[in-house]
């Protein structure tokens, strides 16, 4: 992978260049679909999310100004944005009939295998308040530090650490009212 900082590659995408496109979407990539996947819990979605994403930089890099604000906090804020408007049109759609599909959970004889266990934690996470959930997949699984989620979020390093503080406790909540029924 390149040694170029993401404005320069910005800079030679907004002169057009293939490789730097090519360059960035390796580099972003994986780190914006994990986002959208957690934010979403749909991976064809995600995949549209980070499509749109990775437009929005083609058309921002030939205007991008470096010192106006941190290339990652931006692509998270639009990547974040871009799912919470999936969030809310998920909410709005309004369905005649259920779908005929089976649930497509484990059987319930089934021992709590690795991916029965991702799937609770998938389910938690959904349960979470948005800022909440937010806050987590930033923290833990983006790997972001407290002061680089909350620029992202546009809080306080200490709101940030409130918000996890609570998400905990309902992540831990929920898992343990799950595990008892």
């Amino acid at each position: 992978m390149s040694r170029e900082t993401d404005e320069e590659l910005l800079a030679r995408i907004g002169r057009g260049e293939p490789a730097a496109v090519r360059s960035m979407v390796a580099r972003k990539l994986p780190r914006l679909l994990s986002l959208a996947v957690r934010m979403l819990a749909d991976r064809s979605e995600a995949e549209d999310v980070a499509q749109e994403v990775f437009l929005r930089i083609w058309r921002q890099a030939p205007k991008w100004r470096p010192g106006t604000a941190r290339f990652d906090t931006w692509i998270h804020r639009v990547a974040l944005n871009l799912c919470y408007d999936r969030l809310r049109s998920r909410r709005e759609l309004v369905v005649a009939e259920p779908p005929d599909q089976a649930d497509p959970g484990p059987a319930p004889d089934q021992g709590l295998s690795e991916r029965g266990e991702e799937k609770r934690i998938e389910q938690a996470l959904a349960a979470l308040p948005d800022r909440q959930r937010e806050a987590v997949v930033l923290q833990y699984y983006q790997e972001l530090s407290n002061l680089e989620a909350a620029e992202v979020m546009g809080i306080s390093v200490e709101a940030l650490e409130s918000l996890l503080s609570r998400a905990r406790r309902n992540l831990r909540a929920y898992l343990q009212q799950h595990d008892a029924e």
